[in-house]
């Protein structure tokens, strides 16, 4: 599938290089509003009760209420039954979710046939691995390290460039110990579609730094459009 072709949460990719910005782990209104205002595609709330940044769904509720009808808002879920991330997408207004756990391929088959955007990680040092994509009819498939005590990306950076074949098949949202400083570095590296960030852009866990966040958003800018430049010149070889 070309990079034309992806979608994300049910919009065409504006041109191949084009990478997109979520930002994740949301727990307050303003900040999620300002992370839009930034220029962040999609944004995340967590409803693992483990997490730091674990809300509740009123809030939630009130974040997707705050925000333009354009920006995704994606619920983060890990091994939540099926009855139980639709009674939170039905309360919450959310078009989209993320399953960060050992979900099943039917539990995502089923997600989507209600219409849901469906993004589900797979890890490159645990189950289920970057190898298991073709067993899932995922919209859309996140991949990070999978090394640490929580099911996210713990803030530790790792090979990005291994998830790049998976992103010649699969839309690919690349995560894990993301950063300003090192947002180029990664989508240079696995030419995603989206990044995701949490901790890389936080003054505490669940408190997002907006000037982080601009820088994020920035940085990743700059590395788009130099793919864009490489893309472009690749499939329009200057003639002697």
């Amino acid at each position: 599938m070309s990079g034309c072709q992806k979608k994300w949460a049910g919009e065409s990719l504006p041109q191949p290089g084009t990478v997109q910005v979520k930002i994740c782990g949301l727990t307050r209104v303003d900040e999620a509003v300002a992370c839009a205002q930034a220029g962040a595609r999609a944004i995340g709330c967590v409803f693992y009760a483990k997490s730091p940044r674990c809300v509740t769904a009123a809030t939630a509720r009130e974040i997707r209420r705050a925000l333009p009808p354009e920006i995704t808002c994606v619920g983060v879920f890990v091994d939540e039954p099926f009855e139980g991330i639709m009674a939170l997408a039905a309360h919450t207004g959310f078009t989209a979710v993320q399953l960060h756990g050992s979900e099943s391929p039917q539990v995502v088959q089923l997600l989507r046939r209600e219409g849901l955007f469906v993004i589900k990680a797979l890890f490159a040092e645990r189950a289920p691995g970057i190898e298991a994509a073709s067993g899932f009819p995922a919209s859309a498939f996140l991949v990070e390290c999978g090394q640490g005590p929580l099911p996210g990306g713990n803030a530790r950076a790792w090979e990005w460039g291994r998830a790049a074949a998976l992103g010649e098949r699969h839309p690919l949202i690349l995560a894990g110990g993301l950063d300003p400083q090192n947002a180029a570095q990664s989508v240079r590296a696995a030419l995603p579609d989206a990044v995701d960030v949490s901790s890389g852009v936080e003054v505490r866990p669940g408190r997002k730094d907006i000037r982080k966040v601009e820088q994020f958003i920035a940085a990743v800018a700059t590395a788009s459009a130099s793919v864009r430049r490489r893309i472009f010149a690749c499939t329009h070889p200057t003639r002697p």
